[in-house]
């Protein structure tokens, strides 16, 4: 059977990306990380005018991670847990268009999954298992909601497991015998609650014993008053994953992009932004830098990370046929020179804020791995 590259190698997926060099030729296993996926159309190929360049960086990657932040309607789907403007819910068709640019490993955790009840959480696990796709985060109970999902590279295994705090409504979290997310909840003092604590860090004990790869993701609604800042008690807990045998710690939940350091030689990154965004909401509810994101390319020699490549990413926030056509908004494209150069100005700004250095070179940004 080919691996991913063969396949798009033998498809003609190619893609040249003028006048942008090349990602580092570094050898290794490479986990491309992408900004959460609220995606709700599969876009035929005339309304996603930038996947072409996406793809050009996404193809030579092992595997692609992301987080799903929408629930696929199926048969057991409940009534909406949420206003319809705050619902997010889709056909399994957008499944394909993460597929179409190599994305095979989903974290389900998040404040949306739970959006159509328990039946919608369930609905989506099978959606995405018929697809051919892993996913961690969200499950039947709570035990499989907390396991690590697994994809076998030719490089090697890579296993996520995910988590989110915050906004999960009543019935949403996981438990005995009851499907849900993985949550991960904090006491009064506002520390991460011991015993949840306890089970996500023993899945990662448990994916670090087989695997060459660990991604712990955090989903957080948990923000300080100004989103683009990460809250001590969470860069304190993702030094705890990486203690716990993490290759990576990645973050979700802010719309915006943070800050990024690394920790014992592995990398922290705190807030990925958007990778696609399909809110309802009107013009001008989100600041720009909700419609931006990176492609955080990390390069494993063995199972010590050796460069993480940032590449720069806009998002539309009008759809192509103007403010009504939600169909065609919020798909990813490559930054241009300007907007490249000010999304890794902030995010070095961002990153030094938390002890981590992003240096920027040419239309990337590479994170320093201390």
């Amino acid at each position: 059977m080919m691996d991913r590259r063969q396949l798009f190698w033998s498809i003609g997926a190619l893609v040249t990306l003028a006048g942008r060099p090349a990602l580092s030729d570094a050898r290794g296993l490479r986990v491309d990380l992408l900004g959460q996926a609220l995606i709700e159309h599969a876009p035929a190929a005339a309304e996603w005018p930038g996947r072409a360049g996406v793809f050009g960086v996404l193809e030579d990657a092992d595997t692609v991670f992301t987080n799903l932040e929408t629930v696929i309607r199926g048969t057991r789907a409940e009534a909406p847990t949420r206003e319809l403007l705050t619902l997010h819910a889709a056909r399994p068709d957008i499944l394909e268009t993460l597929k179409g640019v190599g994305a095979d490993l989903l974290t389900t955790a998040n404040n949306h999954a739970f959006d159509l009840g328990s039946g919608g959480i369930l609905d989506t696990l099978d959606a995405i298992e018929a697809a051919g796709l892993r996913t961690t985060g969200s499950g039947a109970d709570l035990d499989r909601a907390s396991a690590p999902a697994t994809v076998q590279t030719a490089a090697g295994k890579v296993s996520a497991i995910g988590f989110a705090t915050g906004k999960v409504r009543p019935g949403g979290a996981a438990a005995p015998g009851h499907p849900g997310v993985n949550e991960l909840r904090r006491d009064a003092t506002g520390a991460p609650l011991a015993e949840d604590e306890a089970r996500i860090l023993a899945s990662i004990r448990q994916a670090a014993s087989g695997s060459e790869v660990v991604i712990a993701c955090h989903h957080n609604h948990d923000w300080e008053p100004d989103n683009s800042q990460v809250p001590a008690w969470q860069q304190a807990f993702a030094r705890r994953c990486i203690d716990a045998g993490a290759t990576v710690f990645a973050g979700h939940g802010s719309p915006v992009l943070q800050g990024m350091a690394s920790y014992r030689g592995r990398p922290l990154l705190f807030g990925l932004g958007n990778f696609i965004f399909q809110t309802e909401k009107p013009q001008g509810a989100y600041p720009p830098p909700a419609w931006q994101g990176v492609i955080a390319s990390l390069t494993i020699d063995g199972d010590r990370p050796i460069r993480v490549e940032l590449t720069p990413l806009v998002l539309n926030e009008v759809g192509l046929n103007g403010p009504e056509d939600q169909a065609t908004r919020g798909f990813p494209a490559l930054a241009g020179d300007r907007e490249a150069e000010d999304i890794l100005t902030r995010l070095a700004t961002q990153s030094a804020v938390l002890g981590g250095r992003v240096q920027i070179q040419g239309h990337r940004g590479v994170l320093a791995i201390v």
